[in-house]
């Protein structure tokens, strides 16, 4: 029997804006915590959803399976589709985690 079960789980890029300081502190706690921007919000985002609990309420209502997406997610290439695992660690952990979060802080 294994010691370690490793869930593997599909990931998605999508873009969001933060504020100015909301991007500088995602990247000093992601220095912090030694993690990528894209693990600190991830993780920060389960916590206040699993934490909230007229949010937990609320997932059990017929409501919540008829809400629109608002979320800008970003669709690979066909051609990147057939590799999004070899692809996606390079990418999550460079430039682009930092990019979006970057460039639209600044603008905000």
């Amino acid at each position: 029997m294994p010691l370690l079960e490793v869930i593997q789980t599909k990931q998605i890029s999508a873009s969001i804006r933060l504020s100015d300081t909301t991007a500088v502190q995602v990247d000093q706690y992601a220095a912090f915590i030694r993690a990528c921007a894209d693990d600190v919000v991830e993780q920060a985002l389960s916590y206040v959803f699993s934490k909230d609990r007229d949010f937990q309420e609320f997932l059990k209502t017929p409501e919540a399976r008829q809400v629109a997406s608002t979320l800008r997610i970003r669709r690979a290439p066909a051609t990147d589709a057939a590799e999004p695992a070899a692809k996606k660690p390079v990418s999550a952990a460079s430039s682009p985690a930092q990019t979006p979060t970057t460039g639209a802080g600044s603008k905000a």
